[in-house]
């Protein structure tokens, strides 16, 4: 069977769109998602986002999230981001709406320019709960990689991110520590690993590397995931300036109960028909 798709990018983050809105098609399977992922075999992408009917009249769609290796994740903000921008590109649509993510809803809004503002729920730090296997609930936690201990934070975005503060983007050693620690027993469902450079109180240089996918251009959530990390160790303002490999995001958080707000771009790279 197949199926047409959008692809697209926010901050360099490849994004596939697979508007799934009229049928009832189930996605693929991991040995499929694999070659689709690969730019060899399919279309290339980092998140596939597989977008179906609500049945809720005030959520404009559901979304799930797939990764290049096939696995199925919580939340991509990059990822609806694209979906929040396709939608809203088609006739009639509004430029406000609600979305239903798998890690629960999503408020979106598309504004003239083109940049897209998502809601992406509120933090969780509770260790039970990124999952991280911790006693306690802390700011900042001692892990051991290979013998050597570094202080990182642990939050979820609906997903697992694990940040660490560097002095240099430039020579973190993303390559070595990012699959080290995204494997780490303390994360029992594997996490997200971010290193970030404060260079201000409302200004960081992030690299990310994704569960299940390796080091890629941006990450959404990993640039809220940071951000949050940074503002519980009084670092950073309510609104700061994120720069990725791939491009800028900025992300907003007021603390408490608020939900993190992600704002960035959302670009179409091209279209096409995939085999499923």
């Amino acid at each position: 069977m197949k199926v047409p798709y959008t692809k697209m990018h926010g901050a360099g983050n490849d994004i596939l769109v697979v508007d799934q809105r009229e049928t009832d098609a189930l996605p693929p399977g991991v040995e499929r998602l694999k070659a689709l992922g690969n730019e060899d075999t399919g279309p290339g992408f980092d998140q596939l986002m597989w977008v179906t009917k609500s049945r809720n009249a005030d959520v404009a769609a559901n979304y799930r999230v797939f990764n290049a290796d096939g696995s199925e994740v919580e939340q991509c903000g990059n990822g609806v981001r694209c979906v929040a921008s396709y939608l809203a590109s088609q006739p009639g649509h509004p430029a406000e709406f609600a979305l239903q993510s798998p890690s629960g809803p999503i408020e979106a809004r598309v504004d003239d320019d083109g940049l897209v503002a998502v809601s992406m729920g509120t933090p969780e730090f509770e260790p039970a709960s990124i999952p991280f296997d911790a006693e306690r609930r802390a700011d900042r936690y001692e892990l051991t990689v290979e013998g050597l201990a570094y202080d990182v934070s642990a939050v979820s975005m609906g997903n697992p991110h694990c940040v660490l503060l560097v002095g240099d983007i430039d020579t973190a050693p993303v390559e070595t520590l990012g699959p080290a620690i995204e494997t780490h027993a303390r994360f029992p469902e594997k996490t997200n690993v971010g290193f970030m450079r404060i260079a201000g109180r409302d200004r960081i240089d992030l690299r990310v590397f994704e569960r299940g996918v390796g080091e890629t251009a941006a990450c959404g959530t990993g640039a809220c995931a940071a951000v949050v990390a940074g503002q519980r160790l009084g670092l950073l303002d309510d609104t700061v300036n994120v720069r990725l490999p791939g491009g800028q995001l900025v992300v907003s958080w007021r603390g408490g109960s608020e939900p993190v707000w992600l704002t960035g771009n959302a670009e179409t790279i091209s279209e096409g028909f995939m085999d499923l």
